[in-house]
């Protein structure tokens, strides 16, 4: 996909996604054709869909094949979803969903130091404060919940609802059969009584 074509879908105009690899442009402009009924929820055709598509660029940005995409905003972004959200879809309920987490992580610090999510759609920017929202590190829900605060009431109170989970039971309960975690009494009362699932 070009940028003329990311443009016919994606308000905003072009200057901050030139030099963007045409790649790198299929993935946003798949996310962002995609919308957010799509972002959050559990569809296995759309998983399916962004698997067939992706699972080839998800490997490479993985190896760090396409870490020269660190170079505009969107490229970045398209870093961060295939490192971020392609695993979430793609390799739902398996190990593998969180095995890019860090790397992730890692783009995320430095887009963000670079202050891309501000050069990004504002429909688009909450998916740089995601790695940190999916980590189970305190300090990382902490920057979530301070970066959600730019977004919207919303995004925050996700952010914030992940934090207090991190903070109460130091991890995902959810995760817990996904990784051959110990499930103990605590976390399986909380899942029980329907409390974050994932």
């Amino acid at each position: 996909m070009t940028m003329d074509a990311i443009a016919t879908v994606e308000p905003g105009g072009l200057a901050a996604r030139k030099n963007v690899p045409d790649a790198a442009a299929a993935v946003v402009g798949f996310w962002w054709q995609a919308g957010p009924a799509a972002w959050f929820a559990k569809d296995a055709a759309f998983d399916r869909e962004f698997r067939d598509r992706f699972l080839r660029l998800h490997e490479a940005a993985a190896r760090g094949d396409c870490d020269g995409w660190m170079a505009t905003p969107y490229g970045a972004l398209a870093l961060i979803l295939l490192l971020d959200q392609f695993p979430r879809n793609a390799f739902r309920d398996t190990p593998r969903m969180y095995a890019s987490d860090a790397k992730a992580r890692a783009i995320a610090t430095e887009a963000i130091d670079a202050g891309f999510q501000r050069m990004v759609d504002p429909s688009l920017r909450l998916f740089f404060g995601l790695p940190f929202a999916h980590s189970e590190a305190i300090a990382d829900q902490d920057r979530s919940v301070a970066l959600s605060r730019d977004i919207g009431p919303s995004d925050l109170k996700r952010a914030e609802h992940h934090r207090d989970i991190i903070r109460r039971f130091g991890r995902f309960p959810h995760r817990n059969p996904i990784l051959g975690r110990a499930m103990h009494a605590q976390e399986q009362r909380f899942l029980d009584e329907g409390g974050f699932a994932g």
